[in-house]
């Protein structure tokens, strides 16, 4: 069903245009939106008309029609004017809501059978039938983009993406759970891999610009089948994931770009233990040893310049070279020596990893 929001915005604009006044209620005799600077209508006077048999009606002045979806009254829609025209403009008013509710619903369709389909909840032939049936195209060449946010607004978000995406070049927003938007994007024939980038880059400007909240985004690989699709999605939850746990600093992160990140994450989390454990001696470094930890791995991504290191973390070059001491006798390894600082980095990335797993209970 439409939501207030999108009724509201459509009454304005008629009113703006039209310069009559609109009313619509529910069938439960609710108030949905409204232009009337005084809401005198009686709402049970309404109610009465929603009951009869007639599909339209003039009461007080006040010019009233059923608004129906497969010919069955959804809503009650109340058009005034002081000229002649409130019935002409209010029949024409109603059949804007009533092609508004077929397109609301061939998109709630649309989006209900791609939520299925990138959850596998359809079986391989339910796939086909229902694509013919929506007029999917089952062959087209499709990625699937997921956005996370800490956005309560669900509605804001769907209604940000897909005024951008939905239904555009056959492109699909879909809603998975209250934090995660699925972007289904079907690419047109000059388009490749490299171009997905700056796809995601116009969600995530989307998200920070329009809905004014941060957000990562995750994507998949290019399948040819729309039975793919859910391959597709699974990438991009695991690049999304497996970015917020290794590449903090990114927004967007890509499934073909993970690194040894996409490995560590499919590691069983107890053998990630028993390698901790024959690195540091335990199961993870104590939270004593964070500044440490923070400090060898800003010494290792400036390629083993002390000087630029202390330089970037505002400390001076004998305390970098003690950090590195103090952590050589804890760990035994010491990170001007390449392998031990290949073994340190890795494990460091395990014990990230660990850590994000006990905090989310996945194990």
């Amino acid at each position: 069903m439409i939501s207030k929001q999108i009724i509201q915005t459509c009454i304005d604009e008629l009113k703006e245009l039209t310069k009559v006044d609109f009313m619509i209620i529910d069938t439960e005799g609710l108030l949905l939106a409204t232009t009337f600077k005084n809401n005198n209508v009686d709402t049970a006077m309404l109610q009465g008309f929603f009951d009869s048999h007639a599909d339209s009606q003039i009461i007080s002045g006040n010019y009233l029609f059923k608004v129906k979806d497969e010919g069955k009254p959804v809503y009650v829609l109340v058009s005034h004017s002081a000229n002649a025209d409130g019935y002409i403009i209010g029949r024409i008013a109603c059949n804007e809501l009533e092609h508004l509710l077929v397109a609301y619903k061939d998109q709630y369709d649309n989006a209900g059978f791609f939520q299925n389909l990138l959850l596998d909840n359809l079986l391989a032939i339910d796939i086909f039938n229902r694509a013919k049936e929506l007029n999917i195209s089952d062959s087209a060449r499709r990625i699937v983009f997921v956005a996370e946010t800490t956005k309560s607004d669900e509605e804001e978000v769907l209604l940000a993406l897909r005024s951008a995406f939905d239904n555009k070049d056959n492109d699909y927003v879909v809603a998975i759970d209250e934090s995660k938007v699925a972007i289904v994007h079907t690419l047109a024939d000059d388009e490749t891999m490299e171009n997905m980038e700056e796809v995601a880059a116009v969600i995530e400007d989307i998200m920070n610009t329009e809905v004014m909240t941060k957000a990562k985004v995750g994507y998949g690989t290019i399948v040819n089948n729309i039975k793919e699709l859910s391959k597709s999605y699974k990438e991009a939850v695991m690049a999304s994931q497996v970015g917020e746990i290794f590449y903090p600093e990114r927004n967007i992160n890509a499934y073909e770009c993970l690194g040894i990140g996409r490995l560590i994450y499919q590691l069983p989390v107890n053998l990630c233990k028993i390698f901790l454990k024959e690195v540091y001696g335990s199961e993870e470094l104590d939270n004593t040893d964070l500044e440490v930890i923070n400090t060898v791995n800003g010494f290792l991504d400036n390629d083993f310049n002390a000087s630029e290191t202390a330089r970037k973390l505002y400390i001076h070059r004998n305390t970098l070279m003690y950090r590195i001491d103090k952590l050589k006798q804890s760990t035994g390894l010491d990170v001007r020596v390449f392998d031990d600082a290949l073994t340190f980095k890795i494990a460091s990335m395990v014990d990230r990893y660990v850590r994000y797993q006990e905090k989310n209970n996945e194990f």
